[in-house]
């Protein structure tokens, strides 16, 4: 029985401006639990994207994988960001079903070059083959995956060092790359400011890059979990968005159930609040 996988991200970016949405960025939330069940409950909240991460986060291959075909058949759109650009790793994940890769610390051309070479077939790039084998071509159950294998992928690099933003114009010419994603955080801490994403340097480095893809017609994302850094940096042009995080929204959540409901030192009794 022929198959067909889903658009791409790259694809639901295109088709906000087709549908002349080009003021409606897209918004999404990071998910890092590693849970199946809490990737659901998050896919089925009406956001358009979700970011699966393996960076700073406990998934390996196989709860990533988990999450893939929890989240399937919600309409939203899911990347996964590997904990590092590498050929072997990359493979890995497109060959689970990974069709939306965020690469984390993107720095230069050559990186970027190395990122879009890890998800094509020879002669384009240096993808192993293995389709017969993968989630990916669904066991060799979608029509000619090989010769479209890339058709089904979208790559966004993450800017997020000074060297990437002094090379941001180069990394968005590098063909392949779909998108970029600054990471204000590293980002900061590159430029000496750790913990201070809403610093003026910073954001002046963050709207630099928004400015740069906009010049370059590449669409651009960044991540704000401040509402109000948020907002400015929608306002200034990011085309997509994450704006929470699973792991954020219950730790924020709890804290906030306790200090309501239990005594604090000086405090006054929970059952009158």
């Amino acid at each position: 029985m022929p198959l067909r996988i889903e658009d791409t991200f790259r694809d639901a970016l295109a088709g906000q401006k087709q549908k002349g949405k080009a003021g409606r960025p897209l918004a999404g939330m990071w998910v890092c639990s590693g849970s199946p069940l809490i990737a659901e409950l998050c896919a089925g909240a009406g956001l358009d994207w979700l970011l699966v991460d393996a960076e700073h986060s406990p998934n390996g291959l196989e709860s990533i994988l988990a999450q893939l075909q929890a989240i399937h058949g919600y309409p939203v759109h899911t990347l996964v960001r590997p904990p590092v650009n590498d050929t072997v790793v990359i493979k890995q994940y497109l060959d689970l079903g990974v069709q939306n890769l965020l690469i984390p610390m993107v720095n230069s051309v050559t990186e970027a070059e190395a990122a879009v070479a890890a998800t094509r077939y020879p002669p384009h790039g240096v993808r192993g083959v293995g389709s017969a084998l993968a989630r990916a071509a669904r066991w060799n159950r979608i029509p000619d995956y090989l010769a479209r294998a890339s058709e089904t992928i979208s790559i966004t690099v993450q800017i997020e060092s000074t060297a990437a933003v002094d090379a941001v114009e180069d990394i968005l010419s590098v063909d392949g790359v779909d998108a970029i994603f600054v990471g204000p955080s590293d980002l900061a801490a590159s430029i000496g400011l750790l913990g201070q994403q809403e610093h003026p340097e910073v954001r002046a480095a963050v709207e630099h890059c928004l400015s740069a893809a906009k010049a370059a017609g590449r669409p651009a994302g960044v991540n704000a979990f401040n509402p109000d850094t948020a907002q400015h940096y929608l306002e200034f042009g990011a085309d997509f968005i994450l704006v929470g995080a699973d792991v954020a929204l219950l730790a924020r959540g709890s804290e906030a159930l306790a200090a309501k409901y239990i005594p604090q030192a000086g405090g006054g009794n929970p059952a009158s609040y």
